[in-house]
């Protein structure tokens, strides 16, 4: 998740676009200033001719390797960089100048839950709206996210994921500034489904390719935080296999009933158990085109889903965003990307590798 400062309301008036200088944090882990509607340049186009961005990974077995039980437990959120300092301006760039085009958005589409050996559910709690809390509803959830780790400027950090079905039953989805942020992909990228306490009960699960949206590629535009990884095999098995795969929804409308799970690991959480937030959500009526909802997640819960038709019982729903950012004077509240085309090209791109 991403925090962004305020700008006057004199300066909302001039443009969303003018917020560029406010700070961001990144609740994956990865805490940054500056709103922006693309701090590494000019907005990328929203177009169909747009070229996902991808980085294959050479080694998955030697990033798998390189996470043991202690350094998972070890890797925390990097900390806040201040507004205004050399790196914010070069994240700020030519977007100050250029409004974000609206996200596209064609004809609805889901994709339905494929969810084997998850086991029944225990009682869920019925809780909403929650605004975080641990979850101990049990069910698919509990099997399907879980914390993505990786190497970000020579520092172990994480973030959160989900696996949803796909094609090549190996696909993972998480925010666009968990697999690339800066200008640079992260490295020694892995998925540890069912995390907790340092445990990874269905293993861990290596890139083999990580994707971002093009407007993220290009940009690191806030409305396009969406990104993917293809993982390599577990002892012969696919990921989905294993665990299952969760449903997915695009161009479905704002204003929905959702749910968001992640493991924040800043406090007051520690990243060593699985958090949800849940509310009826609105469309961001500042600067992005975002979902938002009331939720109190911290560092490392960037990437974790978002879903709708979220059933407590069975642990099951359709992921339609991504924990993403939030602003610094607006505390608790979480915003996510609209799943749009580009989130589904994107999801298209990745279950296809």
């Amino acid at each position: 998740m991403r925090r962004i400062v305020s700008t006057s309301p004199g300066a909302r008036r001039r443009g969303a676009s003018r917020a560029v200088a406010g700070a961001l944090t990144a609740a994956g882990a990865l805490l940054v200033s500056a709103l922006q509607t693309g701090p590494a340049g000019a907005v990328g186009t929203s177009g169909a001719a747009a070229a996902t961005g991808s980085r294959p990974v050479s080694s998955p077995s030697a990033a798998a390797d390189f996470w043991t039980a202690e350094r998972m437990r070890e890797a925390t959120p990097l900390d806040l960089l201040s507004a205004g300092t050399k790196a914010s301006a070069r994240r700020s760039g030519k977007a100050a100048d250029t409004a974000s085009p609206s996200v596209r958005r064609g004809p609805e589409r889901t994709v339905r839950p494929t969810l084997p050996g998850t086991g029944a559910a225990a009682h869920a709690p019925k809780s909403f709206p929650q605004a975080g809390g641990p979850w101990t509803g049990g069910g698919a959830v509990t099997n399907t996210a879980g914390r993505v780790f990786f190497t970000y400027q020579g520092r172990t950090a994480s973030c959160s994921g989900n696996a949803v079905t796909s094609a090549n039953k190996s696909t993972v989805i998480t925010a666009g500034h968990c697999v690339k942020l800066n200008g640079a992909w992260h490295t020694d990228w892995v998925f540890v489904p069912g995390y907790h306490d340092g445990q990874a009960p269905y293993g861990k699960w290596a890139a083999s390719k990580t994707l971002s949206t093009p407007q993220w590629t290009a940009s690191e535009d806030i409305n396009y935080d969406v990104g993917a990884a293809v993982v390599a095999p577990v002892g012969g098995q696919r990921l989905t296999d294993a665990v299952g795969g969760q449903g997915l929804a695009f161009n479905t409308g704002y204003n929905k009933p959702m749910y968001a799970f992640g493991y924040p690991a800043a406090a007051p959480y520690d990243g060593s158990k699985l958090i949800y937030c849940s509310g009826n959500t609105i469309k961001d009526p500042l600067f992005s085109k975002d979902h938002g909802m009331s939720c109190n997640m911290t560092g490392g819960s960037s990437g974790g889903p978002w879903f709708t038709q979220f059933d407590e019982a069975t642990g099951a729903g359709l992921q339609s965003s991504v924990n993403s950012f939030g602003y610094t004077f607006l505390p608790n509240t979480m915003f996510g990307p609209y799943f749009g085309d580009d989130a589904e090209n994107l999801y298209n791109e990745a279950q296809s590798s």
